[in-house]
């Protein structure tokens, strides 16, 4: 079964920084397109930032030039690194992995909370 583990949220002041982690098993990681998403009480869940098998990425445009989306294959493990973190990006960060060319299939960590205070 595929596993995502999710680590390094915590509480930081407004202006700082975060680097989350997310350690994969259970699939051949190259093969997967990756993505952080989070969810703040009262809100949908949303995309962050994704990274492709191929390594293209892709980022919301409330994050963009703040959040770095990145993979280190050999360590089976995506990373998000949040710079310049605002109030609003308080949230519940969740890894997602994913498989799109063959078999298809979607799945999901059990979340890093990440607080950020004025």
């Amino acid at each position: 079964q595929v596993q995502l583990l999710e680590s390094g949220g915590g509480l930081v002041q407004a202006g700082g920084s975060l680097r989350l982690s997310c350690a994969a098993s259970g699939s051949i990681f190259s093969m997967n397109d990756m993505g952080w998403y989070r969810q703040a009480p009262g809100k949908q869940r949303e995309l962050v930032a994704s990274i492709r098998r191929g390594g293209s990425t892709d980022y919301a445009d409330s994050v963009k030039g703040r959040f770095t989306i990145s993979r280190d294959n050999a360590k089976n493990t995506v990373y998000l690194q949040m710079n310049d973190l605002k109030p609003e990006d308080t949230a519940v960060y969740f890894c997602n992995a994913r498989r799109t060319l063959g078999p298809q299939w979607s799945a999901w960590g059990q979340g890093t909370q990440v607080t950020v205070s004025s």
